[in-house]
Protein backbone atom coordinates (compact mmCIF):
# COMPACT_ATOMS: atom_id res chain seq x y z
CA UNK A 1 0.00 0.00 0.00
CA UNK A 2 1.43 3.32 -0.55
CA UNK A 3 1.15 5.93 1.55
CA UNK A 4 1.33 10.03 1.79
CA UNK A 5 4.05 10.94 4.12
CA UNK A 6 6.17 14.21 5.01
CA UNK A 7 9.19 14.04 2.72
CA UNK A 8 12.17 12.40 4.95
CA UNK A 9 15.26 15.25 4.13
CA UNK A 10 16.05 16.31 7.24
CA UNK A 11 14.33 17.01 10.57
CA UNK A 12 14.32 20.66 9.95
CA UNK A 13 12.81 20.96 6.73
CA UNK A 14 10.14 18.20 7.53
CA UNK A 15 9.10 20.52 10.91
CA UNK A 16 8.83 23.75 8.71
CA UNK A 17 6.72 21.13 6.28
CA UNK A 18 4.04 20.23 8.99
CA UNK A 19 4.16 23.80 10.34
CA UNK A 20 3.02 24.87 7.17
CA UNK A 21 0.70 22.14 6.58
CA UNK A 22 -0.85 22.86 10.01
CA UNK A 23 -1.28 26.89 9.22
CA UNK A 24 -3.08 26.03 6.32
CA UNK A 25 -5.27 23.17 8.23
CA UNK A 26 -6.34 25.60 10.81
CA UNK A 27 -6.77 29.15 8.56
CA UNK A 28 -8.67 27.42 4.97
CA UNK A 29 -12.34 27.61 6.67
CA UNK A 30 -11.70 30.82 8.31
CA UNK A 31 -10.64 32.00 4.56
CA UNK A 32 -13.13 29.73 3.03
CA UNK A 33 -15.95 31.06 5.16
CA UNK A 34 -15.22 34.89 4.16
CA UNK A 35 -16.35 33.83 0.91
CA UNK A 36 -19.18 31.76 0.25
CA UNK A 37 -21.75 30.51 -2.44
CA UNK A 38 -25.31 29.17 -1.48
CA UNK A 39 -27.79 28.14 -4.24
CA UNK A 40 -31.67 29.61 -3.81
CA UNK A 41 -34.45 28.14 -5.52
CA UNK A 42 -34.71 28.48 -9.37
CA UNK A 43 -31.83 30.49 -10.80
CA UNK A 44 -30.75 32.16 -7.93
CA UNK A 45 -27.65 32.31 -5.91
CA UNK A 46 -26.93 34.40 -2.42
CA UNK A 47 -23.30 35.74 -2.68
CA UNK A 48 -21.95 36.05 1.17
CA UNK A 49 -18.90 37.90 1.55
CA UNK A 50 -18.32 38.26 5.74
CA UNK A 51 -17.40 41.25 7.95
CA UNK A 52 -14.13 40.28 8.66
CA UNK A 53 -13.10 39.99 5.32
CA UNK A 54 -9.92 42.48 4.90
CA UNK A 55 -9.54 41.80 1.15
CA UNK A 56 -10.15 44.87 -0.96
CA UNK A 57 -11.98 43.29 -4.34
CA UNK A 58 -14.16 40.56 -5.41
CA UNK A 59 -13.32 39.50 -8.36
CA UNK A 60 -15.90 38.84 -10.69
CA UNK A 61 -15.52 35.88 -13.94
CA UNK A 62 -17.03 37.29 -16.68
CA UNK A 63 -17.97 36.18 -19.99
CA UNK A 64 -19.43 38.06 -22.72
CA UNK A 65 -21.40 35.67 -24.11
CA UNK A 66 -24.03 34.81 -21.51
CA UNK A 67 -26.62 36.89 -20.75
CA UNK A 68 -26.93 39.54 -17.80
CA UNK A 69 -27.54 38.53 -14.09
CA UNK A 70 -29.25 40.62 -12.11
CA UNK A 71 -27.06 41.15 -8.97
CA UNK A 72 -28.69 43.39 -6.15
CA UNK A 73 -26.15 44.56 -3.19
CA UNK A 74 -27.56 43.67 0.22
CA UNK A 75 -25.72 45.53 3.31
CA UNK A 76 -26.83 45.18 6.43
CA UNK A 77 -29.86 43.72 4.93
CA UNK A 78 -30.51 47.02 2.85
CA UNK A 79 -30.50 46.49 -0.94
CA UNK A 80 -27.86 49.25 -1.82
CA UNK A 81 -27.88 49.02 -5.51
CA UNK A 82 -29.07 47.00 -8.72
CA UNK A 83 -25.87 45.89 -10.98
CA UNK A 84 -26.46 43.83 -14.04
CA UNK A 85 -23.15 41.88 -14.75
CA UNK A 86 -22.39 38.64 -17.46
CA UNK A 87 -20.62 36.29 -15.16
CA UNK A 88 -19.04 33.37 -16.41
CA UNK A 89 -21.30 30.46 -17.43
CA UNK A 90 -18.89 28.19 -19.34
CA UNK A 91 -15.56 29.95 -19.61
CA UNK A 92 -14.02 33.11 -18.16
CA UNK A 93 -13.06 36.29 -20.67
CA UNK A 94 -11.58 38.39 -17.94
CA UNK A 95 -12.23 39.33 -14.36
CA UNK A 96 -13.89 42.58 -13.23
CA UNK A 97 -13.46 44.16 -9.86
CA UNK A 98 -16.03 44.62 -7.11
CA UNK A 99 -14.52 47.21 -4.25
CA UNK A 100 -15.40 46.21 -0.56
CA UNK A 101 -14.07 48.97 0.52
CA UNK A 102 -17.39 50.75 1.82
CA UNK A 103 -18.53 47.08 3.16
CA UNK A 104 -15.82 47.03 5.71
CA UNK A 105 -17.18 45.58 8.74
CA UNK A 106 -21.00 44.77 7.57
CA UNK A 107 -22.65 41.95 6.57
CA UNK A 108 -22.28 41.79 2.41
CA UNK A 109 -24.35 39.68 0.42
CA UNK A 110 -24.75 39.64 -3.48
CA UNK A 111 -27.91 38.02 -4.49
CA UNK A 112 -27.74 37.09 -8.20
CA UNK A 113 -30.25 35.92 -10.55
CA UNK A 114 -30.16 34.74 -14.25
CA UNK A 115 -32.50 32.85 -16.81
CA UNK A 116 -30.40 30.42 -18.72
CA UNK A 117 -31.56 27.09 -20.03
CA UNK A 118 -29.93 24.76 -17.81
CA UNK A 119 -30.60 21.43 -20.19
CA UNK A 120 -26.68 21.33 -21.69
CA UNK A 121 -25.07 23.33 -18.66
CA UNK A 122 -25.14 20.02 -16.55
CA UNK A 123 -27.56 21.67 -14.06
CA UNK A 124 -27.89 23.94 -11.21
CA UNK A 125 -24.33 24.91 -9.43
CA UNK A 126 -22.19 23.78 -12.44
CA UNK A 127 -21.64 27.15 -13.85
CA UNK A 128 -17.92 28.62 -13.90
CA UNK A 129 -18.35 32.15 -11.66
CA UNK A 130 -19.30 29.91 -8.82
CA UNK A 131 -15.70 28.24 -8.32
CA UNK A 132 -13.80 31.26 -9.62
CA UNK A 133 -14.53 33.89 -7.75
CA UNK A 134 -12.03 35.46 -5.88
CA UNK A 135 -11.24 37.52 -3.49
CA UNK A 136 -7.64 40.05 -3.82
CA UNK A 137 -6.02 42.99 -2.38
CA UNK A 138 -5.31 43.54 -5.96
CA UNK A 139 -6.41 44.33 -9.57
CA UNK A 140 -4.20 44.11 -12.66
CA UNK A 141 -5.29 46.75 -14.90
CA UNK A 142 -1.86 46.66 -16.80
CA UNK A 143 -2.54 46.28 -20.81
CA UNK A 144 -2.62 43.41 -22.52
CA UNK A 145 -4.34 44.81 -25.85
CA UNK A 146 -2.67 45.23 -28.99
CA UNK A 147 -5.54 47.53 -30.25
CA UNK A 148 -5.07 49.73 -27.19
CA UNK A 149 -4.14 53.77 -28.75
CA UNK A 150 -0.97 55.00 -28.01
CA UNK A 151 -2.41 58.49 -27.84
CA UNK A 152 -6.08 59.02 -27.35
CA UNK A 153 -7.99 58.63 -24.35
CA UNK A 154 -9.09 55.16 -23.37
CA UNK A 155 -10.48 53.77 -19.95
CA UNK A 156 -7.84 52.07 -17.86
CA UNK A 157 -10.27 48.60 -18.31
CA UNK A 158 -13.83 48.16 -18.91
CA UNK A 159 -16.56 49.71 -21.43
CA UNK A 160 -16.53 53.53 -22.15
CA UNK A 161 -18.94 55.67 -23.82
CA UNK A 162 -20.07 58.90 -24.89
CA UNK A 163 -17.51 61.74 -23.01
CA UNK A 164 -19.34 63.39 -20.28
CA UNK A 165 -19.08 66.91 -17.91
CA UNK A 166 -15.57 67.46 -19.85
CA UNK A 167 -14.53 71.51 -18.34
CA UNK A 168 -11.29 72.98 -18.01
CA UNK A 169 -10.01 74.51 -14.59
CA UNK A 170 -6.66 75.44 -13.14
CA UNK A 171 -4.65 73.85 -15.70
CA UNK A 172 -6.27 70.89 -16.08
CA UNK A 173 -8.78 69.48 -18.33
CA UNK A 174 -11.24 67.15 -16.83
CA UNK A 175 -13.50 64.84 -18.84
CA UNK A 176 -15.56 62.02 -17.58
CA UNK A 177 -17.55 59.64 -19.32
CA UNK A 178 -20.18 56.74 -19.26
CA UNK A 179 -18.66 53.68 -17.75
CA UNK A 180 -19.28 50.31 -17.13
CA UNK A 181 -16.98 49.29 -14.41
CA UNK A 182 -18.49 45.46 -14.18
CA UNK A 183 -17.95 44.63 -17.78
CA UNK A 184 -16.62 45.89 -21.41
CA UNK A 185 -19.91 46.44 -22.79
CA UNK A 186 -22.75 48.67 -22.25
CA UNK A 187 -24.11 48.60 -18.61
CA UNK A 188 -24.20 50.18 -15.38
CA UNK A 189 -23.72 54.09 -16.68
CA UNK A 190 -21.29 55.84 -14.19
CA UNK A 191 -19.32 58.85 -14.66
CA UNK A 192 -15.84 58.16 -14.49
CA UNK A 193 -12.98 60.64 -14.88
CA UNK A 194 -9.90 61.26 -16.30
CA UNK A 195 -7.31 64.34 -16.13
CA UNK A 196 -4.78 66.34 -18.86
CA UNK A 197 -2.96 69.09 -19.00
CA UNK A 198 -2.13 68.60 -22.33
CA UNK A 199 -4.89 66.74 -23.94
CA UNK A 200 -2.91 63.81 -24.58
CA UNK A 201 -1.65 62.42 -21.52
CA UNK A 202 -4.35 60.94 -19.47
CA UNK A 203 -4.45 60.30 -16.08
CA UNK A 204 -7.29 57.81 -14.65
CA UNK A 205 -8.66 58.98 -11.63
CA UNK A 206 -11.73 57.35 -9.05
CA UNK A 207 -14.99 56.73 -10.52
CA UNK A 208 -16.99 60.42 -9.73
CA UNK A 209 -20.65 59.63 -9.81
CA UNK A 210 -22.54 55.92 -9.56
CA UNK A 211 -25.83 55.00 -9.49
CA UNK A 212 -28.11 55.80 -6.50
CA UNK A 213 -31.83 55.36 -5.92
CA UNK A 214 -32.73 57.81 -8.54
CA UNK A 215 -31.30 56.17 -11.39
CA UNK A 216 -28.25 55.14 -13.06
CA UNK A 217 -26.11 58.18 -14.30
CA UNK A 218 -26.49 59.02 -17.95
CA UNK A 219 -24.73 61.88 -20.02
CA UNK A 220 -24.55 65.30 -18.59
CA UNK A 221 -22.19 68.51 -18.66
CA UNK A 222 -20.28 70.18 -15.72
CA UNK A 223 -19.81 74.31 -15.03
CA UNK A 224 -17.76 76.32 -12.62
CA UNK A 225 -20.02 78.40 -10.54
CA UNK A 226 -17.59 81.28 -10.36
CA UNK A 227 -20.59 83.44 -8.99
CA UNK A 228 -21.81 80.87 -6.13
CA UNK A 229 -25.45 80.97 -8.01
CA UNK A 230 -26.36 77.82 -6.95
CA UNK A 231 -25.71 77.88 -3.08
CA UNK A 232 -23.19 75.47 -2.78
CA UNK A 233 -20.36 77.71 -2.49
CA UNK A 234 -18.25 80.01 -4.85
CA UNK A 235 -16.23 78.07 -7.70
CA UNK A 236 -18.06 74.55 -6.79
CA UNK A 237 -18.13 72.51 -9.86
CA UNK A 238 -21.64 71.46 -10.73
CA UNK A 239 -22.55 68.26 -12.67
CA UNK A 240 -26.00 68.27 -14.39
CA UNK A 241 -26.76 64.63 -15.39
CA UNK A 242 -29.53 62.12 -16.64
CA UNK A 243 -30.68 59.82 -13.70
CA UNK A 244 -31.94 56.63 -15.65
CA UNK A 245 -34.26 54.34 -13.97
CA UNK A 246 -35.09 50.90 -15.78
CA UNK A 247 -38.79 50.17 -14.63
CA UNK A 248 -40.00 46.28 -14.19
CA UNK A 249 -42.04 47.01 -16.92
CA UNK A 250 -38.58 47.97 -19.82
CA UNK A 251 -39.49 51.24 -19.77
CA UNK A 252 -36.55 54.15 -19.27
CA UNK A 253 -37.79 56.81 -16.52
CA UNK A 254 -35.06 59.50 -17.08
CA UNK A 255 -34.53 63.01 -15.21
CA UNK A 256 -32.26 65.28 -14.36
CA UNK A 257 -30.06 65.97 -11.06
CA UNK A 258 -27.23 67.84 -9.97
CA UNK A 259 -24.45 66.99 -7.88
CA UNK A 260 -21.56 69.47 -6.64
CA UNK A 261 -18.05 69.20 -5.96
CA UNK A 262 -15.79 71.53 -3.91
CA UNK A 263 -12.44 69.67 -4.82
CA UNK A 264 -12.54 70.54 -8.26
CA UNK A 265 -14.74 67.44 -9.51
CA UNK A 266 -12.51 64.80 -7.66
CA UNK A 267 -15.65 63.90 -5.63
CA UNK A 268 -19.52 64.68 -5.76
CA UNK A 269 -21.89 65.26 -3.12
CA UNK A 270 -25.45 64.75 -4.58
CA UNK A 271 -28.51 67.25 -4.42
CA UNK A 272 -30.89 65.88 -1.57
CA UNK A 273 -33.65 67.49 -3.84
CA UNK A 274 -32.84 65.58 -7.24
CA UNK A 275 -34.50 65.41 -9.34
CA UNK A 276 -34.27 68.63 -10.37
CA UNK A 277 -36.22 68.59 -13.39
CA UNK A 278 -38.83 66.18 -15.44
CA UNK A 279 -40.68 65.87 -18.25
CA UNK A 280 -43.65 63.28 -19.68
CA UNK A 281 -41.46 61.86 -22.34
CA UNK A 282 -38.65 58.34 -22.20
CA UNK A 283 -36.27 59.74 -24.00
CA UNK A 284 -35.35 63.18 -22.07
CA UNK A 285 -31.92 62.86 -21.60
CA UNK A 286 -27.59 64.83 -21.82
CA UNK A 287 -28.23 67.93 -20.29
CA UNK A 288 -25.74 70.67 -21.41
CA UNK A 289 -25.98 74.06 -19.45
CA UNK A 290 -24.06 76.85 -19.94
CA UNK A 291 -23.82 80.73 -18.84
CA UNK A 292 -25.43 83.22 -20.62
CA UNK A 293 -27.38 86.91 -20.20
CA UNK A 294 -28.06 86.34 -16.41
CA UNK A 295 -28.94 82.94 -16.05
CA UNK A 296 -27.75 79.48 -16.79
CA UNK A 297 -29.00 78.06 -20.19
CA UNK A 298 -30.13 74.13 -20.78
CA UNK A 299 -30.45 72.70 -23.86
CA UNK A 300 -31.83 68.85 -23.16
CA UNK A 301 -32.43 66.05 -25.85
CA UNK A 302 -35.80 65.25 -25.96
CA UNK A 303 -36.95 62.71 -28.47
CA UNK A 304 -36.83 64.02 -31.83
CA UNK A 305 -36.30 67.72 -30.55
CA UNK A 306 -34.36 69.79 -28.60
CA UNK A 307 -35.64 71.78 -25.41
CA UNK A 308 -34.24 74.63 -24.28
CA UNK A 309 -34.66 75.63 -20.61
CA UNK A 310 -33.33 79.12 -18.30
CA UNK A 311 -32.13 78.84 -14.41
CA UNK A 312 -30.87 81.61 -11.98
CA UNK A 313 -29.66 78.45 -9.69
CA UNK A 314 -29.70 75.28 -11.46
CA UNK A 315 -32.13 73.98 -9.52
CA UNK A 316 -35.80 75.46 -10.66
CA UNK A 317 -36.15 75.41 -14.18
CA UNK A 318 -38.33 77.00 -16.93
CA UNK A 319 -39.09 76.17 -20.72
CA UNK A 320 -38.22 78.43 -22.97
CA UNK A 321 -38.77 77.16 -26.23
CA UNK A 322 -37.87 73.78 -28.29
CA UNK A 323 -35.92 73.29 -31.54
CA UNK A 324 -35.99 70.49 -34.39
CA UNK A 325 -39.55 69.29 -36.13
CA UNK A 326 -39.43 68.60 -39.41
CA UNK A 327 -35.35 69.92 -39.70
CA UNK A 328 -32.38 67.95 -40.15
CA UNK A 329 -32.34 64.25 -39.62
CA UNK A 330 -35.16 62.18 -37.97
CA UNK A 331 -34.09 58.79 -38.57
CA UNK A 332 -33.15 58.34 -34.74
CA UNK A 333 -33.52 59.49 -30.95
CA UNK A 334 -31.73 62.54 -30.63
CA UNK A 335 -28.88 63.14 -27.84
CA UNK A 336 -26.01 65.19 -26.33
CA UNK A 337 -26.20 68.31 -27.69
CA UNK A 338 -24.22 71.44 -27.60
CA UNK A 339 -24.77 75.17 -28.27
CA UNK A 340 -22.20 77.97 -28.20
CA UNK A 341 -21.08 80.80 -30.47
CA UNK A 342 -18.10 81.08 -33.30
CA UNK A 343 -16.54 83.56 -35.26
CA UNK A 344 -16.10 83.05 -38.96
CA UNK A 345 -12.78 82.41 -40.40
CA UNK A 346 -13.18 83.44 -43.85
CA UNK A 347 -15.44 85.36 -46.37
CA UNK A 348 -17.12 88.42 -46.96
CA UNK A 349 -18.42 87.81 -43.08
CA UNK A 350 -15.19 86.96 -41.63
CA UNK A 351 -14.87 87.85 -37.50
CA UNK A 352 -18.58 88.21 -37.67
CA UNK A 353 -20.56 85.17 -34.74
CA UNK A 354 -22.84 82.91 -35.62
CA UNK A 355 -24.10 79.87 -33.28
CA UNK A 356 -23.71 76.50 -33.65
CA UNK A 357 -25.86 73.58 -32.18
CA UNK A 358 -24.69 70.23 -32.00
CA UNK A 359 -27.08 67.20 -32.15
CA UNK A 360 -25.46 63.73 -32.18
CA UNK A 361 -28.58 61.38 -33.71
CA UNK A 362 -28.25 57.13 -33.36
CA UNK A 363 -29.20 55.72 -35.87
CA UNK A 364 -29.72 58.08 -38.76
CA UNK A 365 -25.88 58.90 -39.30
CA UNK A 366 -25.07 59.42 -43.34
CA UNK A 367 -22.54 56.13 -43.11
CA UNK A 368 -24.51 54.00 -41.10
CA UNK A 369 -25.28 54.23 -37.52
CA UNK A 370 -24.35 56.99 -35.07
CA UNK A 371 -22.99 60.80 -36.17
CA UNK A 372 -23.12 64.11 -34.90
CA UNK A 373 -25.25 66.60 -37.05
CA UNK A 374 -25.32 69.93 -36.86
CA UNK A 375 -27.11 73.52 -37.41
CA UNK A 376 -26.12 76.76 -37.18
CA UNK A 377 -28.05 79.78 -36.91
CA UNK A 378 -29.09 82.67 -33.94
CA UNK A 379 -29.74 82.33 -29.78
CA UNK A 380 -31.29 85.17 -28.28
CA UNK A 381 -30.96 83.30 -24.71
CA UNK A 382 -34.66 81.86 -25.16
CA UNK A 383 -35.20 80.44 -28.90
CA UNK A 384 -32.24 78.63 -31.37
CA UNK A 385 -33.78 79.69 -34.61
CA UNK A 386 -31.48 78.06 -37.84
CA UNK A 387 -30.65 80.67 -40.87
CA UNK A 388 -32.34 79.17 -43.41
CA UNK A 389 -34.91 76.50 -42.51
CA UNK A 390 -35.07 75.31 -46.40
CA UNK A 391 -31.59 73.98 -46.02
CA UNK A 392 -32.25 71.78 -43.01
CA UNK A 393 -35.51 70.74 -44.48
CA UNK A 394 -35.03 66.58 -44.89
CA UNK A 395 -31.64 67.38 -45.76
CA UNK A 396 -28.13 66.96 -42.49
CA UNK A 397 -25.31 68.46 -42.01
CA UNK A 398 -22.41 66.21 -40.66
CA UNK A 399 -19.68 67.60 -38.46
CA UNK A 400 -17.63 64.22 -38.80
CA UNK A 401 -18.66 62.02 -42.13
CA UNK A 402 -16.52 58.86 -40.67
CA UNK A 403 -18.28 55.65 -39.04
CA UNK A 404 -16.96 56.28 -35.72
CA UNK A 405 -17.69 60.16 -34.32
CA UNK A 406 -20.19 59.97 -31.80
CA UNK A 407 -21.29 62.28 -28.51
CA UNK A 408 -18.87 64.86 -29.19
CA UNK A 409 -19.31 67.82 -26.78
CA UNK A 410 -17.05 71.29 -25.74
CA UNK A 411 -14.95 71.49 -22.76
CA UNK A 412 -16.52 73.95 -20.70
CA UNK A 413 -14.88 76.83 -18.72
CA UNK A 414 -11.78 76.41 -21.39
CA UNK A 415 -9.04 78.92 -21.51
CA UNK A 416 -8.89 81.50 -24.32
CA UNK A 417 -13.14 81.40 -24.96
CA UNK A 418 -12.25 78.29 -26.93
CA UNK A 419 -15.29 75.53 -27.31
CA UNK A 420 -12.66 72.51 -26.92
CA UNK A 421 -14.43 69.14 -28.32
CA UNK A 422 -13.96 65.35 -27.79
CA UNK A 423 -16.29 62.34 -29.28
CA UNK A 424 -16.50 58.89 -28.65
CA UNK A 425 -14.78 56.87 -31.50
CA UNK A 426 -17.02 54.64 -32.35
CA UNK A 427 -20.39 53.32 -33.67
CA UNK A 428 -23.89 51.67 -32.01
CA UNK A 429 -23.49 49.58 -35.04
CA UNK A 430 -20.66 47.59 -33.45
CA UNK A 431 -19.81 49.31 -30.12
CA UNK A 432 -20.18 46.19 -28.13
CA UNK A 433 -18.30 43.93 -30.35
CA UNK A 434 -15.14 45.09 -31.60
CA UNK A 435 -12.15 43.05 -31.31
CA UNK A 436 -10.61 44.18 -27.57
CA UNK A 437 -11.92 43.23 -24.38
CA UNK A 438 -9.86 44.01 -21.47
CA UNK A 439 -11.69 47.60 -22.64
CA UNK A 440 -13.86 49.22 -25.22
CA UNK A 441 -13.80 52.21 -26.99
CA UNK A 442 -11.87 55.56 -27.30
CA UNK A 443 -12.21 58.73 -27.08
CA UNK A 444 -11.24 61.42 -30.59
CA UNK A 445 -8.42 63.55 -30.81
CA UNK A 446 -9.81 67.05 -29.31
CA UNK A 447 -10.61 69.36 -32.00
CA UNK A 448 -11.47 72.98 -32.42
CA UNK A 449 -15.00 73.88 -33.64
CA UNK A 450 -15.18 76.89 -36.74
CA UNK A 451 -16.79 78.49 -39.43
CA UNK A 452 -15.96 78.83 -42.63
CA UNK A 453 -17.83 79.03 -46.33
CA UNK A 454 -17.60 76.88 -49.07
CA UNK A 455 -17.31 77.50 -52.51
CA UNK A 456 -21.16 77.29 -52.72
CA UNK A 457 -21.21 80.56 -50.68
CA UNK A 458 -22.97 78.34 -47.76
CA UNK A 459 -21.56 78.55 -44.30
CA UNK A 460 -20.40 74.97 -42.76
CA UNK A 461 -18.78 73.93 -39.13
CA UNK A 462 -15.16 72.77 -39.33
CA UNK A 463 -13.05 70.67 -36.63
CA UNK A 464 -9.50 71.41 -37.04
CA UNK A 465 -7.15 69.41 -34.66
CA UNK A 466 -6.46 71.46 -31.52
CA UNK A 467 -3.19 73.09 -31.34
CA UNK A 468 -2.07 70.84 -28.02
CA UNK A 469 -0.96 68.42 -30.79
CA UNK A 470 1.62 70.60 -32.90
CA UNK A 471 4.38 69.57 -33.05
CA UNK A 472 4.20 66.01 -31.65
CA UNK A 473 5.06 64.30 -34.32
CA UNK A 474 1.62 62.15 -33.83
CA UNK A 475 0.21 62.98 -37.73
CA UNK A 476 1.00 62.54 -41.32
CA UNK A 477 1.12 66.02 -43.07
CA UNK A 478 0.12 65.38 -46.94
CA UNK A 479 0.31 68.20 -49.82
CA UNK A 480 -2.94 67.48 -52.51
CA UNK A 481 -2.80 68.28 -55.67
CA UNK A 482 -6.03 66.94 -57.76
CA UNK A 483 -7.76 63.69 -57.54
CA UNK A 484 -5.71 61.22 -56.01
CA UNK A 485 -5.43 57.50 -53.75
CA UNK A 486 -3.14 57.58 -50.14
CA UNK A 487 -2.81 54.17 -48.94
CA UNK A 488 -1.56 53.60 -45.47
CA UNK A 489 -0.23 49.90 -45.12
CA UNK A 490 1.67 47.96 -42.42
CA UNK A 491 4.35 45.04 -42.89
CA UNK A 492 1.41 42.22 -43.26
CA UNK A 493 -0.34 44.31 -46.57
CA UNK A 494 -3.30 45.90 -44.91
CA UNK A 495 -4.14 48.86 -46.48
CA UNK A 496 -6.38 51.53 -45.72
CA UNK A 497 -6.97 53.82 -48.51
CA UNK A 498 -8.38 57.78 -48.70
CA UNK A 499 -9.61 58.62 -51.69
CA UNK A 500 -10.25 62.14 -53.41
CA UNK A 501 -12.19 62.64 -56.54
CA UNK A 502 -11.11 66.51 -57.12
CA UNK A 503 -14.38 66.71 -59.80
CA UNK A 504 -16.68 65.18 -57.77
CA UNK A 505 -15.69 67.22 -54.59
CA UNK A 506 -15.71 63.63 -52.50
CA UNK A 507 -12.93 62.39 -49.88
CA UNK A 508 -13.33 58.87 -49.30
CA UNK A 509 -12.26 56.34 -46.75
CA UNK A 510 -11.99 52.41 -47.15
CA UNK A 511 -11.25 50.11 -44.91
CA UNK A 512 -12.64 47.04 -46.38
CA UNK A 513 -8.66 45.61 -45.95
CA UNK A 514 -7.58 47.62 -43.09
CA UNK A 515 -7.11 44.65 -40.88
CA UNK A 516 -9.96 42.33 -39.07
CA UNK A 517 -13.54 43.74 -39.94
CA UNK A 518 -15.61 40.51 -39.89
CA UNK A 519 -17.05 41.35 -36.67
CA UNK A 520 -19.73 43.05 -38.04
CA UNK A 521 -20.79 43.10 -41.41
CA UNK A 522 -21.27 46.84 -41.36
CA UNK A 523 -17.86 47.86 -40.03
CA UNK A 524 -16.21 47.64 -43.43
CA UNK A 525 -18.34 50.02 -45.50
CA UNK A 526 -16.93 53.42 -47.21
CA UNK A 527 -17.52 56.50 -45.65
CA UNK A 528 -17.39 59.94 -48.04
CA UNK A 529 -17.59 63.23 -47.06
CA UNK A 530 -18.22 66.30 -49.64
CA UNK A 531 -15.57 68.77 -49.91
CA UNK A 532 -16.64 72.09 -49.74
CA UNK A 533 -13.47 73.95 -51.22
CA UNK A 534 -10.98 72.42 -53.12
CA UNK A 535 -8.52 69.93 -51.20
CA UNK A 536 -5.35 71.32 -51.09
CA UNK A 537 -4.14 69.45 -47.69
CA UNK A 538 -4.53 66.34 -45.84
CA UNK A 539 -3.45 65.33 -41.80
CA UNK A 540 -3.36 62.54 -40.82
CA UNK A 541 -3.51 60.65 -37.44
CA UNK A 542 -2.97 56.94 -36.82
CA UNK A 543 -3.08 55.43 -33.85
CA UNK A 544 -2.80 51.63 -33.04
CA UNK A 545 -6.63 51.53 -33.89
CA UNK A 546 -7.97 54.48 -35.76
CA UNK A 547 -7.39 57.05 -38.66
CA UNK A 548 -8.40 60.33 -38.50
CA UNK A 549 -8.48 62.30 -41.58
CA UNK A 550 -8.51 66.16 -41.56
CA UNK A 551 -8.62 67.86 -44.97
CA UNK A 552 -7.90 71.64 -45.32
CA UNK A 553 -7.16 71.17 -41.14
CA UNK A 554 -10.35 70.69 -40.66
CA UNK A 555 -12.62 71.50 -43.29
CA UNK A 556 -13.82 67.75 -44.09
CA UNK A 557 -13.33 65.68 -41.47
CA UNK A 558 -13.50 61.60 -41.67
CA UNK A 559 -12.81 59.47 -38.51
CA UNK A 560 -12.37 55.48 -38.87
CA UNK A 561 -11.65 53.02 -36.55
CA UNK A 562 -9.41 49.91 -37.50
CA UNK A 563 -7.80 47.01 -36.33
CA UNK A 564 -4.65 46.28 -38.47
CA UNK A 565 -2.41 43.34 -37.03
CA UNK A 566 0.77 45.60 -36.75
CA UNK A 567 0.44 49.82 -37.28
CA UNK A 568 0.37 51.60 -40.29
CA UNK A 569 3.96 52.65 -40.98
CA UNK A 570 3.82 52.99 -45.15
CA UNK A 571 2.31 55.78 -47.00
CA UNK A 572 1.82 55.74 -50.64
CA UNK A 573 0.45 58.32 -52.59
CA UNK A 574 -0.99 57.80 -56.23
CA UNK A 575 -3.10 59.56 -59.18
Amino acid sequence: MRTNRIPSTGSGQAHKYMVALLMILCFAPSLLAQLKVEHLAGDNHLIRIAPETKEKYLLLPIEEAAPEAQVKVIVNNVQQRQLNIRLALTKVDYYVPFCLDEFRGQYLNLMTHVNIDRSNRGGVGNEVWQQDLKLSNEFDSTNHEKYRPAFHHTPAYAWMNDPNGMFYKDGVWHLYYQYNPYGSMWGNMHWAHSTSRDLINWEHRPVALSPDANGTIFSGSCIVDHNNTAGFGKGAVIAMYTSCIQTPWGHDVQSQSIAYSFDNGETFHVYEGNPVLTAEIADFRDPNMFWYDGKWVLVMSAGQEMRIYSSPNMKDWTEESRFGKELGCHDGVWECPDLFKLKIENGKWKGEEKWVLICNINPGGLAGGSATQYFIGDFDGHKFIVDDEARYKGASLWQDYGKDHYATVSFSNAPDARHTMIGWMSNWQYANVVPTMQYRSANTIAREPFLYYGKDKQLYLGSAPSPEYDGQGLDKELKIKGSCTITLSNKEGEEFKIIYDEKAMKLTVDRSKSGETKFCQDFDQNATAPVRNKLTSLRIFIDNSSVEVFGNNGEVVLTSLVFPKSKYTETNISK
